[in-house]
């Protein structure tokens, strides 16, 4: 075998792992992403069920109060719209925009400052804070709304790690090679009402 003919088979022995190396490399990034991706969208899910859990409840504490024949309507109202404006706003986190969340956020903060009038308005009514059901529903809203806020703060915490993962330099340039037209623009998590900082919680 001549020296030329070698020389040859080596310069492309090494493009051949050169250019494996290279797809290695993307396609390594690219299930990677995707890794990141699926563990935002199982975060959502959570999210979602958290606040799904506290709308199941607000009917029952509904029907509870308004047995209480002087208890004020309008506050029982301004949960029920609240409730149902909430429950309108459904979003899919694979495709979601800035203005979209915000809508979602103050959907849910509006329910959540219309529990917390309720329960104001609750302190003027003894039996009814006496009532074994309404103390059960109380105790259970206060659960799901712990549960929202830790399902709120896991989902940006995976939000961070997402968009942290898919912008640096490199591996934005290997998701536009090898992304295959999926989408990996960056994603929007929570923000904190103006002036607190963690998301509002309802005081009861």
């Amino acid at each position: 075998m001549s020296k030329g003919l070698i020389t040859t088979l080596v310069i492309i022995g090494g493009l051949i792992v050169l250019v494996g190396g290279f797809f290695m490399w993307g396609a390594g990034i690219f299930d990677r992403a995707i890794a990141y991706q699926e563990e935002v969208n199982a975060q959502w899910a959570d999210v979602q069920a958290t606040y799904q859990r506290r709308m199941d409840l607000i009917p029952n504490l509904v029907e509870t109060v308004k047995g209480y024949a002087d208890f004020e309507k309008e506050t029982l109202t301004g949960v029920i719209e609240a409730r149902a404006k909430a429950t309108s706003v459904s979003i899919d986190p694979s495709n979601v925009t800035p203005d979209q969340l915000a809508q979602f956020q103050q959907a849910q903060d509006g329910l959540s400052s219309a529990l917390a009038r309720l329960m104001v308005v609750v302190e003027r009514y003894p039996d009814l804070k006496a009532n074994q059901n309404f103390l059960d529903l109380q105790a259970q809203l206060e659960g799901t709304e712990n549960r929202i806020n830790v399902a709120r703060q896991r989902y940006n915490e995976s939000v961070k790690g997402y968009n942290t993962y898919v912008r640096g330099f490199f591996r934005r340039m290997a998701l536009s090679i090898f992304g295959g037209g999926e989408d990996f623009s960056a994603r929007k998590g929570f923000e904190a009402q103006q002036g607190a900082d963690t998301a509002p919680v309802v005081k009861f």
